[in-house]
């Protein structure tokens, strides 16, 4: 028996579609999962609700979550609406804030995973060392150091925010004090009259830095650059609105769609880095001079880049916490560590505890290194030039691979929970085409990835991500954009609202010719 991709012949092989492979094994699934994250969660929540029962979610830690369990330092929160920043299948009538603070969050998760039942499907402690694709039997085999798993689908849910990135400066090793970074907080370090370094100007230091300031002796906050900070509309639940989100039907899914389209008014906005300026950017401006009278640091808190190039942020506490009399503005970046100081614009500046608010790996994810497609070929070496995909979700070169909040998923204007169940119902399609099919492996067709590429790229042009004048961590070091989806969510969600078999090459198995 030979099963063929588009032209190319790969052999005998024993293809069978998705579900053939249930129970074949002790290790042996349908759909392989990595991460239990948002994205992760909702994936295995669909699949179920699909039929789809022999699924598993690989979790590297002990417990759930993903950024919103790691991410427990002072004031972590979102800075998306609760209605919209959660499964539009899973509405929550519980959140005490506008905006859910992370510990709720994390709760919604759990609840989510207990409510739909999909708690025993996680694997914890399962770290993925390789996943390799087996291309004699259609299967992915992955390696999670002490077990042995094979699926014939693999949905990467690691997402963007999972691997924190550290700055590369001497001294690290000799400093003696403590180094934590917000996406590895301890719970049990105390800051009451320490003497505190916070290193980042990015979403988390916007939230840790007010949270601690009162308690400290000193705050040293170090700035590359500074960045664009709007008011943020944040207010507790009343129990009348809880009522009535209750109660009253539909109310709680008209308030998600009106602030999920609401959003969208921001793409003309931001494809046009002038509108910008004359909108967002003054409001921005007008709360800077309100909370900061200093002119000085007034100067250095000030942008030289249209509001929307780096990722806007959300806080109605960061400027009067650095206007305090126990913070200092260090509007430079760090040049290294001693044993008991920072070092910065050939100063050092001592120091108890130092916080890294550095953020993620968000253009270089450590997991391609171990993800390994046909002819041996690893996501790092397919993404040597820069990270690319097709919606998001696939990738020539790794059949059966589906990505979750992959190259260009990124959004700064709404919810990534939008993005996630777009890809999920994109993934459900192919699982379909599949199994109706009968089809054992599908790849994305090299010429259709490089078109749409093309496509995706070309939207950048004009807008405040290529013309904003700023460098951020939507781009990796060619400063290419492989992280924002440029335009508006609806358009993703019709890309992807039906799987194209056409867009893929597909190996089936042959049908016998009768005697």
């Amino acid at each position: 028996m030979t099963a063929t991709v588009a032209d190319r012949t790969v052999g005998t092989v024993s293809p069978r579609p998705v579900d053939d492979l249930s129970g074949s094994g002790e290790h042996t699934h349908a759909v392989l999962i990595v991460g239990a994250g948002f994205s992760g969660i909702g994936m295995a929540i669909r699949l179920r609700q699909e039929g789809i029962h022999d699924a598993v979610v690989l979790e590297r830690a002990s417990t759930l979550g993903g950024t919103w369990r790691d991410n427990t330092y002072p004031g972590s929160a979102c800075d998306v609406m609760s209605l919209l920043y959660s499964f539009s299948f899973a509405p929550s009538t519980t959140w005490a804030h506008t905006f859910g603070k992370q510990p709720e969050i994390l709760a919604y998760l759990q609840e989510c995973s207990e409510r739909f039942g999909i708690s025993d499907q996680i694997r914890y402690n399962q770290e993925v060392v390789e996943a390799r694709w087996d291309e004699r039997e259609s299967v992915w085999t992955v390696h999670t150091g002490d077990t042995q798993y094979r699926a014939r689908v693999l949905v990467n849910a690691t997402g963007y925010l999972s691997d924190p990135s550290l700055p590369d400066v001497p001294g690290v090793a000799d400093f003696t004090g403590r180094i934590v970074h917000t996406s590895a907080w301890d719970a049990e370090i105390d800051l009451t009259g320490k003497r505190v370094a916070v290193v980042g100007t990015g979403a988390s230091a916007i939230q840790v830095v007010p949270a601690i300031q009162p308690q400290v002796e000193s705050l040293d906050l170090y700035q590359r650059t500074p960045a664009w900070v709007a008011p943020k509309p944040d207010k507790e639940i009343t129990d009348r609105e809880k009522w009535v989100r209750r109660n009253l039907p539909g109310y709680q899914r008209f308030r998600r769609n009106f602030n999920k389209y609401g959003r969208e008014v921001l793409i003309p906005m931001l494809s046009r880095p002038a509108v910008m300026e004359k909108t967002l950017q003054g409001q921005a401006l007008k709360m800077l001079g309100e909370q900061i009278e200093d002119p000085q640091l007034r100067e250095q808190l000030t942008p030289d880049y249209t509001v929307g190039c780096k990722r806007i942020l959300f806080s109605n506490a960061y400027y009067p916490a650095l206007a305090a009399s126990n913070t200092t503005l260090v509007p430079s970046a760090v040049t290294g560590f001693t044993e008991t100081g920072v070092v910065a614009d050939g100063v050092e500046r001592p120091a108890d505890v130092v916080v890294l608010a550095t953020g993620f790996q968000a253009t270089k994810r450590p997991v391609a290194d171990r993800i390994v497609g046909r002819d041996g070929q690893s996501l790092t070496d397919a993404w040597s030039q820069t990270m690319s995909a097709y919606l998001g979700t696939t990738v020539h070169g790794f059949p059966n691979l589906f990505l979750m909040l992959g190259p260009n998923t990124a959004l700064g204007h709404s919810s990534q929970t939008v993005m996630i169940e777009a890809q999920i119902e994109y993934v459900l399609g192919a699982l379909r085409t599949m199994q109706d099919r009968g089809v054992a492996a599908l790849e994305v067709r090299e010429e259709v990835q490089r078109s749409y590429v093309e496509w995706l790229q070309n939207r950048f042009e004009g807008t405040v991500w290529q013309s904003g004048g700023c460098t951020s961590w939507y781009q990796d070091s060619t400063g290419h954009n492989p992280s924002i989806w440029p335009t508006f969510t609806w358009t993703f969600r019709k890309q992807t609202r039906n799987f194209r078999a056409a867009d893929y090459a597909l190996v089936t198995t042959p049908v016998r010719a009768s005697a």
